[in-house]
């Protein structure tokens, strides 16, 4: 991966974290034209090595560190840092694309994935951030948006089974020491979950809601509104699942318009972003283990439900770092640089 002059320079927040070094991968593997590829992180990170492409960098401290002549910040390094620290960046002339939840909810802040709604990004300048959705949300709009396009879609139904990669390192370490004190007869200490998530099921992701929701339903119902169509009437329920990457989804849709299983299949293989692997017979379908590193969003088992007036259901697979955060925060910039709404800086002779 070498640099490439008239690049854009870009600064990744949080490049020690899963998915800051998801991002450091996804841009060497789609050979993003940069200049330069800036590490940051926190006090106790400085000076770890992260890999990108066939260099190795070293994390240089967020505190100290001046954006100006830096084009584009990756940001994943929760949403309390991206509330202090995006506004300042974006201050200085570099564009924030955010991978917390921190900006989604702003009317002033575009909240993108590019096969759904790339034409709103162009609302970025208000504040110099763009917000990446939930995971969870990103893979469902990538496969709702042809539907809606063709059938308008009334409602949908999304019970989710996420995997603990979507809790940080901190969950998938937890699964794999609770699975190794499982079979060693050891004790299992719950830490990063409110419950054991080894060979169990924890119907429960971020905080409880004054409605009973939780806050990750919450955040899918909000953000397919902002990002497909606020016409749209959506419930969930989230399931964190004992499988370390990959999110699952079990989703239900009813729509304004007749769709048969057939059409719907025909729409979704021509979608961007998305892979049909629906074969009615064992095996013939998509599950996390073989979504994981992957970049598309998966879907199968495509039927109709013959319960309400124009009805279908599918299981839709992506990988959560990627699809869900990493690779579509890189997609977000490509948008930038292939629309012409961003210009790297010049930089001084």
């Amino acid at each position: 991966m070498s640099y490439q002059a008239g690049g854009y320079k870009v600064a990744i927040v949080g490049a020690t974290g899963n998915v800051g070094r998801e991002m450091l991968e996804i841009l060497a593997d789609r050979q993003f034209p940069v200049s330069e590829v800036v590490p940051l992180a926190s006090s106790r990170s400085i000076g770890t090595e992260v890999s990108f492409g066939d260099k190795v960098l070293k994390c240089k401290h967020l505190d100290t560190y001046d954006f100006s002549d830096t084009d584009i910040c990756l940001m994943s390094a929760g949403g309390t840092i991206s509330k202090e620290w995006s506004p300042k960046i974006g201050a200085q002339g570099c564009v924030v694309i955010d991978n917390s939840s921190a900006w989604r909810y702003d009317s002033d802040v575009p909240l993108i994935v590019p096969e759904v709604n790339a034409d709103a990004a162009a609302g970025f300048k208000k504040k110099n951030i763009i917000a990446n959705p939930n995971c969870s949300t990103a893979q469902l709009v990538v496969a709702l948006k042809p539907l809606h396009d063709a059938a308008t879609i009334k409602r949908v139904v999304v019970s989710t089974y996420q995997s603990v990669s979507g809790a940080g390192k901190e969950g998938m370490d937890e699964l794999d020491r609770q699975t190794k004190a499982l079979y060693s007869l050891g004790e299992v200490e719950t830490k990063k979950f409110p419950k054991r998530i080894a060979f169990n099921l924890i119907p429960h992701i971020d905080v409880f809601m004054e409605d009973g929701f939780t806050k990750e339903e919450w955040k899918m119902m909000a953000e397919t509104k902002k990002i497909l169509d606020p016409k749209i009437k959506l419930t969930a329920t989230c399931v964190r699942v004992p499988v370390f990457i990959s999110h699952s989804e079990s989703v239900n849709v009813e729509f304004e318009k007749p769709i048969t299983a057939e059409e719907a299949t025909a729409i979704l293989r021509a979608a961007p972003g998305v892979l049909v692997i629906d074969k009615r017979e064992p095996g013939g379908y998509m599950t996390p283990h073989e979504a994981a590193g992957e970049d598309a969003t998966y879907i199968s088992r495509i039927r109709e439900d013959a319960t309400v007036e124009n009805g279908l259901a599918f299981w839709c697979v992506s990988d959560n770092l990627r699809k869900g955060a990493a690779l579509n925060a890189v997609q977000i910039a490509e948008v930038l640089m292939n629309r012409k709404l961003l210009a790297p800086k010049k930089k001084a002779a």
